[in-house]
Parts: structure tokens; C-alpha cells; sequence
């Protein structure tokens, strides 16, 4: 039981460290792009080009990713699913060790 309890602790820990991870990398997110769209606009940097777009656009895709892994992959492929994963593998091949020994037996009695 205690290691059930330790298991879940940790499990809880890594998911709040993060979602903690996504939460700083949003405001840095924000921050960053109220920054670049300034130092554009107002400060006249690189003004020939809409660089900062780009920047902003590449820059909140790696967020998407990092939103996906945290919310959409992580939750749904964590210990429990591993679990049952290797449960179905090694079902497949106790089956297919079981399959080869009666055909074995087989041949054997022939």
C-alpha cells in the first residue's frame, strides 16, 4: 500500500512540476512577444522586415507542443497506461510461446 501511496505522490509531484513548467513558459511567452512587438514598432528595430511575426509565430507553435505534451500526452500515456502496455505485450507472447509449444507437442507425437 505504501508503495501505491508513493507512486501517486510522485506521479502528482512530475504533473505539477509541469504544469508549473507551462504556466512560466506562457507568461515568458507573453512577455516576450509584448517585447519583440515593441522593440518593432516603437523602437524601430529590423523595421524593414516583419521579423518579429515570425519570431512570435515560431515561438507559440514550440508553446502548442509544449501545452500538447503537458495536457493532451502526459496525461493520457502516464504509469497506469505503460502498465497495461506491457500487460498486452507479454499476454502476446505468453500466447505465442503457448502456440509454438503445442505446435512442438504436435510434431512430437507425430
Amino acid at each position: 500500500m505504501e508503495k501505491e501511496l508513493h507512486e501517486q505522490y510522485e506521479y502528482a509531484r512530475k504533473r505539477i512540476k509541469q504544469k508549473k513548467g507551462l504556466y512560466f513558459h506562457s507568461v515568458l511567452f507573453l512577455l516576450g512577444s509584448l517585447f519583440l512587438f515593441i522593440a518593432h514598432k516603437f523602437l524601430n528595430i529590423g523595421i524593414e522586415t516583419n521579423w518579429c511575426i515570425w519570431v512570435i509565430t515560431v515561438w507559440f507553435f514550440l508553446f502548442i507542443l509544449h501545452f500538447i505534451k503537458v495536457y493532451i500526452t502526459d496525461r493520457f500515456m502516464n504509469k497506469d497506461w505503460e502498465r497495461e502496455q506491457i500487460d498486452r505485450l507479454v499476454a502476446l507472447q505468453q500466447k505465442k510461446i503457448t502456440q509454438l509449444e503445442s505446435q512442438i507437442n504436435e510434431e512430437s507425437a507425430t
